[in-house]
Order: structure tokens, then sequence, then C-alpha cells
């Protein structure tokens, strides 16, 4: 059974957009066009062209709208829970398989992959988040802790229980990565004095500190790579 809606072209249109994702792949399609079609598959019977504009224009970036939280869709971009959740799944898709690349390999031997992981997570999140990430012997992830969320711009790390989190998980090595909603990157005097805790509280228990990144919407920062660790 066809599922043309005879008030407009949906059905011709999204045909098209189909078989250009189907022939070029991902790239032959524009971020209002991979919105626009994964909306009409939640709303099957309806032009999803101008709310994808729409909600791209609200929301400001493909990440920043996939990141934003149900209840900003809802409200900001007046969705339904259906498109709500078509939205979530898409991001969650993404982010399990940013996730697997990161798990499958040493992380230090694939460090672009871990970036590109925690942007896609972490850049757009409009509260400050932080997690850290534990590795064994051999650097290889073996638990992504998400250990704190704030407000916009604080969030509230223990070293302590870090520290007896990694005792407990048989850690031999830490990242501490968390955002900064403002969208610069820029590490905080706080965010040095932390990670220089960690690596102290850390280095008589044999527990490394690799890192401490900061995300957010303008780029990344290393603490390692600034020379402040």
């Amino acid at each position: 059974m066809s599922d043309a809606d005879p008030a407009n072209d949906a059905s011709g249109h999204r045909a098209r957009l189909r078989a250009r994702l189907a022939a070029q792949g991902p790239d032959a399609l524009h971020d209002h066009e991979l919105v626009e079609y994964l909306l009409a598959l939640a709303i099957p019977r309806r032009d999803t062209k101008p709310m994808a504009r729409r909600l791209l224009a609200e929301f400001g970036s493909l990440g920043a709208l996939f990141s934003a939280e149900p209840a900003a869709l809802a409200r900001k971009g007046g969705l339904s829970e259906n498109a709500v959740a078509a939205i979530k799944i898409a991001e969650a898709a993404a982010l399990r398989l940013l996730r697997s690349r990161v798990a499958e390999r040493p992380v230090l031997a694939s460090w672009q992959a871990l970036l590109d992981y925690l942007r896609a997570d972490m850049a757009h999140r409009g509260i400050e988040r932080v997690r850290v990430l534990h590795l064994n012997a051999k650097n290889l992830l073996i638990r992504d802790d998400l250990v704190s969320e704030g407000s916009v711009d604080q969030a509230a790390v223990y070293v302590r229980e870090i520290v007896r989190r990694a005792i407990d998980l048989g850690s031999a090595a830490l990242i501490l990565v968390h955002n900064h909603p403002s969208g610069d990157p820029t590490p905080s005097r706080q965010d040095i004095a932390l990670t220089r805790e960690l690596i102290a509280a850390g280095k008589p228990l044999g527990i490394t500190v690799h890192d401490h990144i900061v995300i957010a919407g303008e780029g990344h920062a290393s603490l390692r790579a600034m020379g402040l660790m």
C-alpha cells in the first residue's frame, strides 16, 4: 500500500531522497534532508521539509538538535512523542557506533575516534557533564562513567570518589572529560586544579591520569597537550 499523501508530493520527494541515499551514501543528503527523512518515518503522511528546516534553525545545528533533551524538542520544536523518539533513537544509534570504535582498540591508539565520540555526546549539551574513562593496563576502555551533571556551568566532582571507583574497577589509567556549555573549551583554573589533585591522588596507587579533555561547541582542549598537567 502506497504511503503517498494526495495533498502534496511528499511521497515522490522522499523516494528521491531514498534513491540518493542508496546510490551515494549519507554524504549525498544535506543536514535538513537527513532530519526531514528521519521525521518522515515517524510522521509518514506529512510534508516534513519545513519542519526539518525550522528545527535546525531553532537548535542551531544537527548535533545540537540530536543532543537536545526530549522536553526541549517537544517544547521548542513542537514535536510529537513519536517524532522526539525518532530523533533520540538516531542519536543513540550514532553514539553506540562511535563508542564501539573506541572500545575496539587501545584508546591512546585511537585518539581521533575517542574525540569523535566525546564531541558527538557532549559538545552541544546545555549543562555541564563530567565523565571518567577507566582504562586497563593495555589502555583498553573498561568503563565509561558519567560521574556528574550540573547546572549550565558547574558540575560537582569528587576526587576521592573517582579514585575509589578506579580501585574497585582495577583501573590502571583514567581520562577525565567534561564539557563547557558556553562553547569555549579553554580550561578554567578549577579544571587545572582538579586535574592536578586527581593526579596526586592516583599516583601513590599506581593509577595514571592520561589527560583531561574539555569538549565544547567550538572544539576541544587537552590539558596534557597544553602542558597543564
